[in-house]
């Protein structure tokens, strides 16, 4: 299980590319703290987002969640049988099975038994999925944007922003397009 865990999720301080080995990015003019503000979904679309959401989450003991949210979103794109019956079966032994080294709370879990596993499909965890992100977004979501971690991010972001060599980039950037 730990296996999984570092291949869906990479240890933090990794950047998570996107298909074609650029760093994932929202098309959003938003970026960092403001970003994630507007939403748990803008949260989890940003790398930054998840690395600092895990590392609240960690200190409140139910990173699980988020784990689980991920592992589900990466299955949904997992192509071929075997490989959706290994990847489901690695998703149940994590976080469902009665024995899981990072088990989610869900309703319903006591419904899903390994005979599930052998026949899987793209959206077998979605309800589970949907009460977990409903559960990240009405509960630690709202204390993560209250949190030190969101706080001291968006402060260094603001000290950056106000800093004179971003005032100075940003002065030769409008001069460079008045010209």
């Amino acid at each position: 299980s730990q296996a999984l865990l570092l291949s869906v999720f990479p240890p933090i301080g990794l950047e998570i590319n996107d298909g074609e080995g650029h760093p994932s990015s929202s098309h959003q003019t938003l970026k960092g703290t403001s970003k994630w503000a507007t939403s748990l979904e803008s949260l989890l679309e940003d790398p930054e987002g998840v690395k600092r959401f895990r590392e609240f989450l960690k200190k409140e003991f139910s990173e699980e969640n988020v784990l689980f949210w991920l592992a589900c979103e990466e299955f949904k794109k997992t192509q071929g049988k075997k490989q959706m019956q290994e990847k489901a079966k690695e998703i149940y032994m994590t976080f469902l099975s009665s024995k899981a080294s990072s088990q989610v709370n869900v309703e319903g879990q006591s419904r899903l038994s390994e005979t599930i596993l052998e026949t899987p499909h793209p959206l077998m965890f979605q309800k589970l999925q949907d009460q977990i992100f409903n559960l990240m977004k009405y509960d630690s979501y709202s204390r993560f944007l209250k949190s030190d971690i969101f706080l001291n991010q968006k402060k260094s972001e603001e000290q950056e922003e106000n800093s004179p060599e971003a005032q100075t980039a940003a002065k030769r950037a409008s001069r460079i397009y008045n010209t």
